[in-house]
C-alpha cells in the first residue's frame, strides 16, 4: 500500500505538470496571436490573455477543489447538476443576461463574467451518464434502460442547437453516445440511434443556409477566397508558411488581422506557424499522453461510476483535441470547437481542469488494481472502447 501511495503521488504529479504546461502554454500563444488583433479593436495588447490568464487560475482552483472533493458526491446531485446546466443553457435566450456574438447566443453574462454553457453542459452529460449508468447497468441492454441518459442528453442537445452551435451539440451527442457504448447499450441499439443522428446531420446543414455555405467551401475553398473558403485558406497557409520548424515564436505573420479567430477555435494554425510541424506534433504527442494517463486512471477505478467518469473526461478531451486538429487542417469542414487547455476561452479552460481534479480524486481514491467488481472477466465494462 506504502509503494502505491508513492506511485499514486507520482501519476498526481505528471498529470498535473502536463495540465499546467498545456494552459500556461496556451496563454503563451493566446498571447502571441492575439496582441495585435487586441491592441486594434480594444487597445491593450494583453486584453485575450488577462482573460486566459483569469481562467487558468480559476481553473487551477478548480482543479484543485474536485482533486479532494469526493467524486462520489457528484453521483449523489447528478439532477442538480443536470438542472443547473438545462437553466444556464436557457438564460442565453434571456435578454440582458445571454449574449450574441456573429449571430450565435451562447454565453451568458452574471456578475461582470461571461460563461459560455454550453461547455459545461458537455462534462454535465458525462457526470449523469456515468452517476445513472453505474447504477442501472443491468438495464442498459433495454431502450428503457437508456431512456433517461438520452432524454437528458436530447434536451441539451435541443437546447445547444438553438444558440445555434451544431458543432458542440455534435461533441455532446459524440459523448452522450460513447457514454452509452461503455454503459453496456448493445449493438443493436447503438446501430438504431446511430443511423438516424447521421441522417439528421445533412440535413441540419441544409436548413440553414450558412451551413451548406460552409461545406462547400471546405470541398472547395478557393469557389469562394473572398467568402467562406477564406477562413480554411488562410489556415493551411499559416501551416503551410511553418514548414518543419516554423517561424519563431511570435513571429506569426497570419495573427496579423489575416486569419479569423486565431486566438480561439485556429489557435493551431498559429502554433503551427509558429513551432512548426515537429513543435505541433510533439504538442499533440503531450495530449495523447494525457488521455493515455487517463484512459489508465479509468481501468484501475475503485468502482464503475470512477471508470466510466473517468473514460468520459478522456473521451471528451480527445475528440476535442482531434476535432479541433482536423477543422485547422482543412479535414473536415469548420467547426466551432476550442483546443483543450489551450484556445481563448475562460471557461473552457476552467471546466477542463475541473475535469482533471475529478480525474485526480479518482485516482487518489483507487486501491492500485481493478475491484473485484469490474473485472474484466466477470463484467466486462469497457468492452467496447
Amino acid at each position: 500500500m506504502k509503494g502505491y501511495k508513492s506511485k499514486c503521488l507520482k501519476d498526481i504529479i505528471i498529470i498535473c505538470a502536463i495540465v499546467i504546461f498545456l494552459a500556461l502554454f496556451g496563454c503563451l500563444m493566446v498571447y502571441s496571436a492575439s496582441y495585435y488583433s487586441a491592441e486594434y479593436h480594444y487597445g491593450n495588447k494583453f486584453f485575450f490573455l488577462f482573460k486566459q490568464l483569469l481562467g487558468v487560475v480559476m481553473g487551477i482552483c478548480a482543479m484543485v477543489f474536485f482533486a479532494f472533493f469526493d467524486y462520489h458526491l457528484l453521483k449523489k446531485y447528478k439532477w442538480v447538476i443536470v438542472g443547473l446546466t438545462l437553466v444556464l443553457l436557457a438564460l442565453v435566450f434571456i435578454p440582458g443576461l445571454g449574449m450574441e456574438s456573429y449571430g450565435a447566443k451562447r454565453w451568458v453574462s452574471i456578475l461582470g463574467f461571461s460563461i459560455q454553457p454550453s461547455e459545461v453542459a458537455k462534462f454535465a452529460i458525462v457526470i449523469f451518464a456515468a452517476a445513472y449508468m453505474s447504477d442501472n447497468h443491468d438495464k442498459m441492454k433495454t431502450f428503457k434502460g437508456l431512456f433517461p441518459v438520452l432524454a437528458v442528453g436530447g434536451v441539451i442537445c435541443i437546447l445547444v442547437m438553438l444558440e445555434p452551435s451544431m458543432s458542440v451539440t455534435m461533441c455532446i451527442a459524440f459523448v452522450m453516445l460513447f457514454m452509452l457504448i461503455i454503459g453496456g447499450m448493445s449493438k443493436k441499439h447503438t446501430i438504431l440511434f446511430s443511423i438516424p443522428a447521421a441522417l439528421m446531420v445533412p440535413l441540419l446543414i441544409i436548413l440553414e443556409p450558412y451551413r451548406l455555405k460552409r461545406l462547400l467551401a471546405f470541398i472547395d475553398p478557393w469557389a469562394s477566397p473572398q467568402g467562406e473558403g477564406f477562413q480554411l485558406i488562410q489556415s493551411l497557409y499559416s501551416l503551410g508558411d511553418g514548414g518543419l520548424f516554423g517561424v519563431g515564436l511570435f513571429k506569426s505573420r497570419q495573427k496579423y488581422l489575416f486569419l479569423p479567430f486565431a486566438e480561439s477555435d485556429f489557435i493551431l494554425s498559429i502554433i503551427g506557424e509558429e513551432i512548426g510541424f515537429v513543435g505541433t506534433t510533439l504538442l499533440l504527442g503531450v495530449f495523447l499522453f494525457l488521455a493515455y494517463r487517463l484512459i489508465k486512471i479509468s481501468l484501475n477505478a475503485p468502482d464503475r461510476f470512477g471508470a466510466m467518469l473517468a473514460a468520459g473526461v478522456a473521451f471528451i478531451i480527445s475528440v476535442q483535441t482531434l476535432l479541433n486538429v482536423a477543422v485547422v487542417t482543412g479535414s473536415i469542414p469548420p467547426t466551432g470547437l476550442p483546443l483543450p487547455f489551450i484556445s481563448s476561452g475562460g471557461t473552457a479552460v476552467m471546466v477542463f481542469m475541473a475535469g482533471i481534479g475529478i480525474c485526480i480524486n479518482i485516482l487518489r481514491q483507487s486501491k492500485g488494481e481493478r475491484s473485484k467488481k469490474l473485472s474484466f472477466k466477470k463484467k466486462p465494462l469497457l468492452k467496447n472502447i
